[in-house]
């Protein structure tokens, strides 16, 4: 009975005229009653599943997304990363976007600071954008988005600031910099399902250190990763959504206050820190 309920659901989709859509909907199906069936799933147990899902639509918005936090804590994002960006020569690593992107960030100059009002220590980060030729890629586009020394990010405060995030573009030479924020540990938003998730199975919502880049050029690849930091305790611990890839960990330098900065900006009395991150794009059609 239990097999030609699964053969006749499998068997519905036969005339879709979508080749990919049925294939995706007969695999699903597949996996759905053989997981079904596997741990043999209680009617208790799929309803309070309908019940989390139905809380995590309740809590998105333009501004959280819940569902992106679950397949981040699943490693469906890791994977689904995994099987669209197979390695190609030495083109750098792709990860997790998250849930914090927001389109028509402010644009800065080439030295500039996405940090605005954001909290924390200041932190140059610069390097180049490279095809796996080695040719610079003049006018890439260069997103870049952080939280502050608190955890948060600027779409999470309630007056509608901008601050820790911005665009700019490489020039001639595919060179970039600009100054931010040196990266600390927080935990992903978890006053929600995914949230009550983690804390009924034992996991720890923390994530390491890292900041956001995304990177995009006319007939290259579209590149969506972090940088971590080095020697970052939570690296050892582990994070959350599983992003973490060693060609990503970067040194951040930390450097007294006296020490001049590159563009003679004065940081006060708080130091600094600097990092080089080079990219290399692969090319769109691999």
């Amino acid at each position: 009975m239990e097999q030609e309920l699964v053969d006749r659901v499998v068997g519905s989709f036969e005339n879709c005229g979508n080749e990919r859509l049925k294939q995706v909907m007969q695999s699903l199906t597949q996996h759905l009653h053989g997981f079904i069936r596997d741990v043999r799933l209680t009617e208790d147990e799929w309803n309070a599943a309908i019940a989390f899902l139905t809380a995590a639509g309740q809590i998105t918005d333009d501004k959280r997304q819940e569902f992106v936090l679950l397949s981040d804590v699943l490693g469906a994002s890791m994977q689904v990363i995994a099987v669209n960006n197979e390695s190609y020569k030495d083109a750098t690593e792709a990860t997790v976007f998250g849930p914090f992107f927001v389109e028509d960030a402010p644009e800065i100059s080439h030295g500039g600071d996405i940090a605005g009002d954001a909290a924390g220590q200041p932190c140059w980060v610069e390097g180049t954008v490279r095809d796996t030729d080695g040719n610079p890629v003049p006018g890439a586009r260069i997103e870049v988005w952080e939280a502050d020394e608190d955890g948060l990010y600027d779409v999470q405060y309630s007056d509608k600031r901008v601050a820790g995030r911005a665009h700019l573009y490489a020039d001639d030479q595919g060179q970039y910099a600009f100054w931010g924020l040196t990266p600390t540990p927080y935990p992903i938003p978890n006053d929600g399902p995914v949230g009550r998730l983690l804390d009924s199975v034992g996991r720890s919502p923390v994530r390491a250190s890292h900041l956001h880049f995304m990177v995009t050029a006319p007939g290259l690849r579209t590149l969506i990763t972090h940088i971590f930091v080095e020697g970052d305790p939570q690296l050892e611990i582990g994070d959350s959504v599983f992003g973490v890839k060693d060609s990503l960990i970067k040194k951040f330098e930390v450097q007294e206050a006296e020490v001049p900065t590159p563009d003679g900006r004065d940081v006060g009395s708080t130091g600094w820190a600097r990092t080089r991150f080079d990219v290399v794009l692969a090319p769109a059609s691999v």
